[in-house]
């Protein structure tokens, strides 16, 4: 059964719970490329299932596909993938691996208003995020109380700020990875991914652009990315093909690099070019006829072929 990518952030969201400013524009290609290295990795949601079954050994496989860097996709009461991590990055280390990024949904919950200060168990994990020697952590969902209205949403991107700055003590910066709704939803008339730009702070938030997942919703990628130059540091690395449902009841389901409809070799050498992407992260989650490890490995073994 394919797994819900909205349920499964939904359920992280809750589980860690549990436990007006104008774009800056401020990409110079130059500058900003000569200090960041470009990276190629994967995000471990493309083998969720392999990963819940038996991390060492899936991890082990990546590495010997080739790959270097991972993003992670579970951060659940205070590890990663069962792991504390101090011994996630041991695990990384042993197989030449390193996790410059990583995803843990960030909601409301997450700010205590009345302390006037994020809670607790979001400080742990900006800490652990620390230790595991991530560049970026980065919150790929919006709770939908907080985008059903105009003042809601300038709170959660208010949040979205104060998280950059908590993110700054430990040398990191705090990012935001779309999907589909940020294109189709208004608030007060204007597209959701609009006013997230508009009232980012760039020396802040980050942007991970998953042009896949907004193919289904009628935008596409390189129109973002020469309306918004230099804001996407990283992207998800997908392609995209019509299907009768779709992952996000869109139509449109991911497929290995290439033999979709995105073209994402000329989107990510748009998004280094003037984009100010380095970071290059891989996901695929439907999978057609091959297994994900194996879709995995073509998927790398492609992209090393466009020179990023």
């Amino acid at each position: 059964m394919q797994n819900s990518r909205r349920k499964f952030l939904q359920n992280v969201g809750i589980a860690i719970a549990g436990v007006s400013l104008q774009p800056k524009v401020l990409w110079s290609k130059e500058t900003v490329l000569a200090k960041k290295k470009m990276l190629i990795g994967i995000q471990l949601y493309s083998v969720r299932v392999d990963m819940m079954k038996n991390p060492m050994g899936t991890l082990t496989a990546l590495a010997k596909m080739g790959y270097q860097h991972v993003e992670h996709a579970n951060y659940v009461n205070g590890k990663f993938y069962g792991y504390q991590a101090a011994e996630f990055k041991k695990v990384l280390g042993g197989l030449g691996l390193s996790m410059p990024s990583g995803h843990t949904v960030m909601t409301p919950n997450h700010w205590d208003a009345k302390k006037n200060d994020f809670t607790d168990v979001w400080k742990k994990t900006i800490e652990d995020a620390a230790v595991m020697g991530q560049e970026y952590v980065i919150s790929p969902w919006m709770d939908e109380k907080a985008r059903s209205s105009y003042d809601g949403l300038m709170r959660q991107l208010d949040q979205f700020n104060k998280c950059g700055e908590l993110c700054k003590q430990q040398g990191m910066m705090f990012g935001y990875h779309n999907h589909n709704f940020e294109f189709t939803e208004k608030v007060n008339g204007e597209v959701i991914y609009d006013l997230i730009l508009k009232h980012t702070d760039p020396d802040k938030v980050m942007q991970q652009l998953d042009f896949g997942n907004m193919y289904g919703a009628g935008a596409r990628g390189a129109d973002w990315i020469k309306k918004y130059p230099g804001r996407f540091a990283s992207l998800h690395v997908k392609d995209e093909i019509k299907v009768e449902k779709g992952e996000m009841n869109d139509g449109y389901e991911s497929t290995t690099l290439g033999d979709g409809v995105v073209d994402p070799k000329a989107v990510s050498l748009l998004a280094k070019e003037i984009g100010g992407a380095h970071h290059f992260i891989i996901e695929q989650e439907s999978y057609q006829k091959l297994t994900p490890l194996e879709a995995a490995k073509v998927d790398l073994d492609r992209m090393k072929t466009w020179n990023i």
